[in-house]
């Protein structure tokens, strides 16, 4: 992997600058944390641990980062049954 970009053309990823995926990343998380009154620190982790995975697995669209973050926000762990 080189130094500063995620993801590999020989595993059949998208190659993107590090900087540019932690910013759209950024972006996602915040946009989808302010639609919500309160967001805990756990939902927010939960989603930003969604967001990575599906960018660290070539999901780096903003369209496809969103719809992960929203899935994480529907299926938020709860300790409640």
């Amino acid at each position: 992997m080189t130094a500063g970009y995620r993801g590999g053309a020989s595993q059949g990823k998208l190659v993107m600058p590090y900087s540019e995926t932690a910013a759209l990343l950024r972006t996602v998380l915040e946009d989808l944390c302010t639609e919500l009154a309160m967001v805990d620190a756990e939902t927010r982790t939960h989603v930003a641990s969604r967001l990575l995975d599906a960018a660290e697995h070539g999901h780096c669209s903003l369209d496809q980062l969103r719809e992960v973050g929203r899935e994480a926000l529907h299926k938020t762990p709860t300790m409640w049954p």
